[in-house]
């Protein structure tokens, strides 16, 4: 039998709400041009997986999450001609891949709560 959203109390969630919703804004971010603000949910992701999630999934997800974003950011501060923020430094590769990590993210979350 299926339970819906309601009656899964937080003791049987496997990983915190806030991970759920980081993998939903920081991809946001990015894309609308706030990509330096998203360095907030992609850390508050990272280290509410790393902690809270049972699933090892999960954690190398969030993880995957957390490089996909760092490795744009770390060019961008070691950069000396760089752009004056991140949203117009950043590749539109990176932008992809760090979509394609969040995604991958919340369909593992998806697939725990499932289970």
């Amino acid at each position: 039998m299926a339970r819906s959203p309601r009656s899964i109390t937080r003791e049987q969630r496997r990983t915190p709400l806030a991970v759920t919703v980081s993998a939903w804004v920081a991809p946001l971010l990015v894309l609308t041009g706030f990509a330096f603000v998203a360095c907030v949910p992609v850390l508050i992701a990272l280290i509410g997986a790393l902690a809270r999630a049972r699933d090892r999934v999960v954690k190398a997800a969030a993880t995957v999450l957390a490089v996909t974003y760092a490795i744009p950011f770390v060019i961008w501060q070691t950069r000396p001609d760089g752009a004056p923020s991140l949203s117009k430094d950043i590749h539109p590769g990176f932008i992809g891949l760090i979509v394609a990590a969040s995604a991958a993210l919340l369909l593992t979350l998806h697939g725990v709560r499932r289970r």
